[in-house]
């Protein structure tokens, strides 16, 4: 075995260690499993260029790698991509010091780069009504709409959501988010009425009184994945006549911008989100600015 092919080989070793220890001790969801394993992938072929195990990598070569794809004009990678391929590889270097595979840190002194602020896409009122009062849509698929914009949830978080975790006694939904960690989130009568009326639809009283079967099914009543939710959401979005770049995420943004500019406080947006920090919940803050301007023009004298 040469040289490239033995670096080739321990590298390949000790991405598969991280992984598992992303699965079994970090309890990362899948997505964020394959978006560190990416990270990670890429500095180890601009290694390999080298012939370089991980091992070896200095400080210099970190530089280097983060300078080749900011100068890389295919991928035109934005701050906030660099900034998670530095934390995937902050991650991943700290895990092979505590495991001993490594004597020194190269990440140890690469700065930050700054996180550009920006406004987080959101829907009107008046554009959420449209969305929510489209006609010739499934009751699943006005169902899925409803429940987005009525909790805030992220794709993979309705993905994975069960019957049992909607209580239609108490108007709460339990959800599992990022890194497992489990959150209640209020439901309003509106949206629990439509889901109500779709699992009736259903008229399969076996997955109704399952509390283990998936809220929403495809038409083999089989769990629907990502994919399809968002082709599903593209549809009902050019139905709705919005022609802003939109995705489902942008229905979590609505949520948190609409219940921020009728007076919710902002650590009750945080927990209902699941932010680990108010810092992140903050970006919505840009809405209460508008709120106060109207506020401040009906209430000042000297307006």
């Amino acid at each position: 075995m040469n040289k490239y092919q033995q670096s080739l080989e321990s590298n390949k070793i000790r991405v598969n260690s991280f992984e598992k220890y992303l699965k079994a001790e970090r309890n990362f969801s899948s997505h964020t499993i394959r978006a560190y394993l990416k990270d990670i992938y890429d500095f180890m072929f601009f290694l390999q260029k080298k012939h370089l195990k991980f091992c070896n990598a200095t400080r210099y070569d970190v530089r280097f790698f983060f300078q080749e794809l900011n100068t890389d004009t295919k991928k035109k990678l934005s701050n906030a991509t660099i900034i998670r391929k530095l934390s995937s590889l902050r991650t991943f270097y700290k895990f092979l010091m505590i495991n001993n595979f490594i004597e020194k840190n190269p990440l140890e002194n690469i700065a930050k780069p700054k996180k550009n602020k920006r406004v987080p896409a959101f829907l009107t009122e008046n554009e959420m009504h449209t969305l929510l009062n489209l006609s010739n849509i499934k009751l699943r698929d006005k169902a899925m709409i409803e429940i987005l914009y009525s909790c805030g949830l992220r794709i993979e978080e309705l993905v994975n959501l069960n019957l049992k975790n909607i209580n239609f006694t108490l108007n709460t939904v339990t959800v599992k988010g990022k890194g497992n960690k489990e959150r209640i989130i209020p439901i309003g009568n509106q949206c629990l009425n439509v889901i109500k009326k779709y699992i009736n639809e259903r008229n399969i009283s076996s997955f109704y009184n399952n509390t283990q079967s998936p809220v929403f099914l495809s038409n083999r009543f089989k769990r629907l994945n990502q994919r399809t939710i968002r082709r599903i959401l593209h549809k009902c979005f050019i139905k709705a006549g919005i022609k802003k770049k939109v995705s489902p995420h942008t229905l979590r943004h609505t949520f948190a911008t609409h219940i921020l500019d009728r007076g919710c406080d902002l650590r009750s947006v945080q927990e209902m989100l699941g932010h680990e920090n108010l810092s992140t919940t903050q970006i919505y803050t840009h809405v209460t600015i508008e709120s106060l301007k109207k506020i401040y023009i009906k209430a000042h004298p000297r307006k």
